[in-house]
């Protein structure tokens, strides 16, 4: 039996233009930071605690094995700058970390790349390998130390197994993504006309 060669017709530009965006958008490697407004917040490691805070932020780090130092950069200016924190007249989410004087606590964290294998098994392949996910993450460090203060950013032990204890405030979670920041460049090539639009 023979097989028809695909024939991409004027009428299926619509869907091959959104199939190419989506395909960029999820296929873009990015780095990833969960963030938790804490009270306080600390790292033991063999039952010896290696660093604790007050109020601030707790920020599990997760590098994608294609990331540069643009993503890390990307993460810190955010790390930095996301208001989660009312001003002095009570408004919500008017103030950031610095603003407000308070520390923040960072973790490694290469589990937030895992997938589940159809044995539900997780797999972490899209994880940067240890030594150079070493490498990254201490450029990460710097880059916050050097946009804060060094004496305001704490960090748990890479590599390590460490209990985490926070006492989340609110509670407020939220999910940094370097990709928010690469998408709109990367896609801008690719438009849709008014006609595709209206699929």
């Amino acid at each position: 039996m023979l097989l028809s060669p695909l024939v991409i017709r004027p009428s299926n530009n619509r869907c091959i233009k959104l199939f190419l965006l989506l395909a960029i958008t999820y296929t873009t490697s990015a780095m990833r930071i969960v963030i938790q407004r804490v009270k306080s917040a600390s790292v033991t490691v063999e039952q010896k605690q290696v660093s604790a805070i007050g109020p601030g932020t707790l920020a599990l780090v997760g590098l994608h094995h294609e990331d540069t130092e643009s993503d890390l950069q990307y993460c810190a200016n955010r790390l930095l700058k996301i208001k989660l924190w009312e001003n002095d007249n009570g408004a919500p989410w008017r103030q950031h970390i610095k603003q407000k004087d308070y520390e923040m606590l960072c973790v490694s964290q290469f589990t937030l790349y895992g997938t589940l294998s159809k044995k539900n098994q997780p797999d972490y392949k899209l994880a940067m390998k240890n030594e150079e996910a070493r490498q990254m993450y201490n450029k990460f460090l710097d880059m916050l130390r050097d946009g804060y203060g060094p004496s305001k950013i704490f960090d748990g032990k890479f590599g390590e197994m460490m209990d985490v204890e926070l006492v989340n405030d609110g509670p407020v979670t939220m999910v940094i993504d370097s990709r928010e920041g690469m998408i709109g460049t990367q896609t801008s090539s690719i438009s849709l006309s008014d006609s595709d639009k209206n699929i």
